[in-house]
């Protein structure tokens, strides 16, 4: 198609970061789809609905999809519904790019509802906003890895870093998409999801299916109440450090009713914090002495509350008490085989 292609040739012209990355993408016509679609590495589009747009607006569209190559938009959507993350992803990017002066052509997802928010962030607040079938529940999204692809992308974001040409936004953006790639993240959300409690309940309803008069049960989620410990400890970099911070918000995007209780510790207690739904994660962490396991297990045996399981990131190198009374998930940097509780090894 022309206008296609001369969007593509102006794309490159006047946005040569999202051009570059554009011009790897696989492009194929599908008439069942009303407008696009981003599948793996190509993106679908329904000519038709192309003809009745400027070359600005077609020119979003292919910029939307490099954004999605370069956000690691397939890595981040395991164990997510695929049309809602979909929807997400088009809401965080479309606002980055209308920031960037693009025109937003219609059918394509924008809100400045959404303005400054992450793609789990408004995930999270969409998914609250559905009536989510059992069916739709089981349609979520696996870990694709291809990490070739992202070395190439990781080359064009270097070069443009260095000729200082980076869109506006576009480096806070890759930074927190990053965050949340880590391979270990899979497991972690395996653990964590069965323990998350689902249930059926008639208030409210199903809303699906009241125009026919029949009121069917829909599914609710309990509060995740959990407790995560974080070893503060002089042998933890600040680089791991990170991990456990944006892998605990990953989990609080996640759940849209959750208490998680922080517990930040070296060889003592050094701060408790209780998180709550809509609650800001602190990003700096207290400690720096020595390694001690125990003081946490004392602390949450004499809470009044009880937490269902607690997830400890830590490299696994310290003083262990001889046994636990809550179940416990060992996130570590480091081969190390703590004398009870489940591990994974980052």
């Amino acid at each position: 198609m022309k206008n296609l292609e001369k969007a593509k040739t102006k794309l490159m012209l006047e946005h040569p970061f999202f051009g570059e990355i554009a011009s790897s993408l696989e492009i194929k016509n599908n008439t069942s789809i009303a407008a696009v679609n981003f599948k793996g590495d190509t993106l679908e589009i329904n000519y038709e609905y192309l003809e009745v747009l400027t070359l600005d607006e077609i020119a979003t569209i292919l910029a939307n999809a490099a954004m999605k190559q370069l956000l690691f938009h397939q890595e981040r959507s395991f164990n997510k519904i695929k049309y809602l993350w979909d929807i997400a992803s088009d809401f965080a990017i479309n606002e980055l790019l209308a920031k960037n002066g693009f025109s937003i052509p219609p059918l394509l997802n924008y809100n400045s509802r959404f303005e400054r928010l992450s793609a789990e962030e408004i995930y999270t607040i969409l998914l609250s906003e559905q009536d989510i079938s059992e069916q739709e529940e089981e349609q979520k999204e696996k870990i694709i890895d291809d990490s070739d692809f992202n070395e190439f992308l990781e080359a064009i974001v270097q070069k443009h870093i260095e000729q200082e040409n980076l869109p506006e936004g576009i480096e806070e953006y890759i930074k927190s998409a990053k965050k949340h790639t880590i391979s270990w993240r899979e497991l972690l959300h395996k653990y964590i999801n069965t323990h998350a409690k689902i249930d059926y309940t008639l208030f409210p309803s199903n809303k699906k299916h009241l125009w026919r008069g029949v009121a069917l049960p829909s599914i609710t989620s309990e509060e995740l109440k959990i407790a995560v410990a974080i070893d503060t400890s002089a042998s933890i970099n600040t680089q791991s450090l990170e991990q456990f911070l944006a892998e605990l918000e990953a989990i609080m995007q996640s759940f849209s009713h959750y208490e998680i209780e922080l517990i930040e510790c070296d060889h003592k207690i050094q701060r408790t914090t209780t998180l709550l739904p809509l609650m800001p994660l602190q990003s700096s962490l207290k400690g720096g002495g020595a390694t001690d396991f125990r003081p946490v297990f004392e602390y949450l045996e004499n809470l009044p509350q009880k937490f269902e399981f607690l997830i400890y990131f830590s490299d696994g190198e310290g003083v262990y008490p001889q046994s636990a009374s809550i179940e416990t998930l060992w996130v570590l940097t480091k081969e190390n085989s703590p004398p009870f509780g489940e591990r994974i090894i980052l």
